[in-house]
């Protein structure tokens, strides 16, 4: 049943990207052109979500279990250290230069576009290499 659930959250998540116009790579950079031609209709997206995304976390800071029964582990931190501003800059860069981040991009690879492709798969190895680096301990090391 949680698979089912996953899997139809995911379908109207995806069918709301690209509703919404965040699949597409020109609309994104448009946006974030600033002293060009500015698209801000993707403030418009950002802010209902953000404003979907307050409401339902209140609620969900009041709860123990999620809407299935299962646990709710919410974050904890609040600490704004090296790593995530590190990691903020890097999605932000990425963001700018391809036009995706990663569920649009995962979206728009789905329906075959080849740009979105090489973004996921350069994501993955992104991921991959901070996964190792997190297990032989190499960020200690470099004191982040």
């Amino acid at each position: 049943m949680h698979r089912i659930t996953e899997f139809f959250v995911g379908l109207l998540f995806g069918l709301g990207l690209l509703l919404s116009g965040m699949t597409d790579p020109a609309k994104v950079l448009g946006f974030l052109d600033l002293f060009g031609v500015w698209d801000p209709s993707l403030a418009l997206v950002m802010g209902g979500a953000i404003s979907v995304g307050f409401f339902a976390y209140a609620l969900a800071r009041q709860r123990t279990t999620n809407f299935l029964g299962g646990a709710l582990h919410l974050p904890k931190s609040n600490q704004i250290d090296k790593r995530l501003v590190l990691g903020g800059l890097t999605f932000g860069v990425g963001w700018g230069l391809a036009g995706f981040c990663p569920g649009p991009g995962i979206v728009s690879m789905a329906s075959g576009e080849v740009k979105a492709a090489v973004f996921v798969a350069a994501m993955v190895v992104g991921m991959a290499i901070f996964e190792i680096a997190e297990r032989t301990g190499l960020r200690q090391r470099m004191g982040a």
